[in-house]
């Protein structure tokens, strides 16, 4: 990458006597997968062009244990969740974003009976915000008159009730926003989630996240729009195997945005 990204720890802040406006959670898909990693810098890129002073863990953040508690290993989940909201609380964290929903969810939901009580919001509410407040300006630039549809994350939708920011920033690209078959409380999983995808296939006919890219693909989109790092893996796969890789782009919202600016 020719520019450095600027992506503070607590640790700095907090030697300086400082507090960020928010917390960066940037979770595991977005430390450690390729392809997420991609999703992160786009975020990271967004964040510093709004003047966001943000924060990382780094080091000190590990896995909110989401996967654990999914797979039915409880006694983990509090394992993970405890040692983190240790970290948390340490550092008097209040507000905290992260482009996972798994990661949002269990932060939101799960971690107030453990003592880990912040304010919690999806990176595209975030990105929603800050175009609210003018902070950050969007322009249409190569996804104007696109066709895009979005693909609703579990944890985002219908778990959380967030169907609107994703889609209204779809709209700020001036780009068509086209809706799947199942979409918004309708929602069809991508195949993925409750720790599906660290675990192989169950005997069916046919795969989850090819029931949903068949959907997808059926509106004719020119990009399907992800929210979720699992979901951008299952629905890139999905492409794949229908061997529309040449027609179809699967990409994050943070990722549309920044391109849209060319960050």
């Amino acid at each position: 990458m020719s520019e450095l990204l600027k992506v503070p720890t607590m640790a700095e802040f907090m030697a300086q006597g400082k507090q960020p406006e928010v917390l960066f959670w940037v979770g595991c898909a977005g430390s450690f997968d390729d392809r997420a990693k991609k999703i992160t810098k786009a975020f990271v890129k967004l964040l510093n062009k709004a003047n966001v002073e943000f924060a990382v863990l780094g080091t000190e953040e590990s896995c909110t244990g989401d996967p654990a508690k999914r797979a039915g290993n409880e006694f983990l989940f509090q394992m993970q969740a405890v040692t983190n909201i240790e970290v948390l609380n340490a550092y008097e964290v209040k507000k905290i974003v992260t482009a996972c929903p798994h990661c949002f969810n269990t932060i939101k939901n799960e971690y107030p009976e453990l003592g880990g009580k912040y304010e919690v919001m999806h990176h595209t509410q975030f990105l929603k915000t800050l175009l609210d407040e003018r902070r950050l300006a969007i322009e249409g630039g190569k996804f104007k008159g696109k066709r895009i549809t979005f693909h609703d994350p579990c944890y985002l939708g219908r778990a959380n009730n967030v169907y609107e920011a994703p889609r209204q920033l779809i709209q700020k690209l001036e780009a068509e926003l086209v809706e799947m078959k199942n979409c918004k409380r309708n929602g069809l999983c991508c195949g993925a989630g409750g720790a599906q995808m660290f675990k192989d296939a169950e005997k069916g006919d046919k795969e989850i996240n090819v029931e949903r890219t068949e959907q997808a693909l059926n509106i004719k989109p020119e990009i399907i729009a992800a929210g979720c790092p699992f979901c951008n893996t299952m629905m890139t796969d999905g492409v794949k195997a229908k061997e529309k890789e040449a027609d179809v782009e699967v990409m994050d919202i943070a990722e549309l945005i920044a391109n849209a600016q060319d960050l």
